[in-house]
């Protein structure tokens, strides 16, 4: 008999992996598909960080690591934390994982037990309600869409809290809005948080480099915040490193000594050449960062201008990370004559088969009237792509 575990059971597939892969498929079969569906730069490891890596196997970095990671990379992070964020850490409260994704789910599993509450700002990313599935708490959604630019208002905050929450996800930059929060803005929230003991932020900081507006601001910054926030990062987007898998948290101790003893069971120590190739990320030049977010920010502009100029597509300016996320509302029940659109799934699945553009629903962050396309391609792609989005959605009527 086959039988999965309830576990398993609730949780739902990621929506982002899953037109992913519909849309390799469709190459794998000659088509010519653009993928705006994947969140990942398309630029290539700098040299000086590869260099490291090779530096590293050289060196026989070839065994296991310390579960929270080596000592110099968890220096090299305390170090960047004080220097581009102002906050005071020590290496025990800092843990390394297989990637930001780790850390998320780390910190997710050793706060949270079966029926607690986690306050979850809509739009999300897709997997941090599974992720609390998966603890066994239950995801509380507060919409929060395009008309206050998909961010979460410390008087929505607050009627969300009940003696059952344990925990704020909060995602600045946001995937999959590109919105930031304003320093103003974490203040308000972060003085909500402080009101309510045994409320704890995990901050999801990975996109904190990818920024538009200045320089980023963490909430961990606020007066007693640093107890209760859970910084998390890494250095995927920042430095194109995605398929490195080296994220961290930043926490108080007993919490690093948490996620250090649940990940000690299922992963240990992140790869050792991945790491060494993020402590040069950290403590080289980081030129190329800036490089790369300037790239990001034309092509911000590029794909804003083309998609307003879209007829029944709302678009707000993201200040941050590489999506965007349209309003798409108004093509509901709208058909091309073979086909009716009635949701954000079926205008997602129609531009893949007609424009053959791969995009993903709105309703798999949840948001219904969106949809999500990532600008980490070049220009001629992004022209291309809405181009083609432009003509399929003429054909509605």
């Amino acid at each position: 008999m086959e039988r999965l575990s309830e576990r398993l059971n609730r949780l739902s597939p990621s929506a982002t992996l899953a037109m992913s892969q519909k849309s390799g498929e469709m190459k794998a079969q000659g088509i010519d598909v653009i993928n705006l569906s994947v969140g990942e730069p398309d630029f290539n490891t700098p040299d000086h960080i590869k260099e490291a890596a090779k530096q590293a196997v050289d060196d026989n970095y070839s065994r296991y690591s310390p579960v929270p990671g080596y000592a110099d990379l968890r220096q090299a992070i305390v170090e960047k934390l004080k220097r581009e964020n102002g906050l005071d850490y020590s290496p025990a409260e800092i843990l390394v994982s297989n990637g930001a994704k780790q850390s998320v789910c780390n910190t997710v599993m050793a706060l949270v037990n079966p029926g607690d509450e986690v306050i979850i700002p809509a739009p999300y990313w897709v997997s941090y309600p599974q992720m609390v599935k998966l603890a066994g708490g239950t995801p509380v959604i507060v919409g929060a869409g395009f008309e206050q630019n998909f961010k979460m208002t410390a008087e929505q905050l607050e009627n969300a809290i009940t003696p059952k929450t344990r925990l704020l996800i909060l995602c600045s930059p946001s995937n999959p809005t590109g919105s930031v929060y304003t320093h103003e803005e974490l203040k308000t929230l972060a003085e909500v948080v402080m009101q309510h003991e045994d409320l704890y932020v995990l901050a999801d900081e990975i996109y904190e480099h990818i920024n538009y507006i200045g320089r980023h601001e963490s909430i961990a910054q606020f007066e007693g915040m640093k107890e209760r926030a859970i910084i998390v990062n890494g250095v995927s987007k920042a430095y194109a490193m995605t398929g490195w898998r080296i994220g961290y948290i930043a926490a108080p101790e007993w919490i690093v000594k948490g996620c250090n003893k649940l990940q000690g069971q299922y992963t240990s120590g992140p790869c050792s050449v991945s790491q060494k190739a993020a402590e040069a990320a950290y403590r080289l030049s980081q030129d190329c960062v800036e490089e790369m977010r300037q790239a990001f920010e034309r092509r911000r502009d590029l794909i804003v201008s083309l998609t307003r100029d879209i007829p029944g597509l709302e678009v707000n300016i993201p200040q941050g990370a590489f999506y965007l996320f349209p309003k798409c509302s108004s093509y509901y029940g709208k058909s091309d004559g073979q086909r009716t659109i009635a949701d954000s799934y079926d205008l997602a699945m129609y531009l893949l088969e007609e424009a053959h553009v791969a995009t993903v629903a709105g309703a798999a962050f949840g948001d219904p009237d969106c949809f999500r396309m990532s600008y980490a391609t070049n220009d001629d792609n992004i022209r291309e792509a809405i181009s083609r989005i432009a003509k399929a959605l003429a054909k509605l009527r």
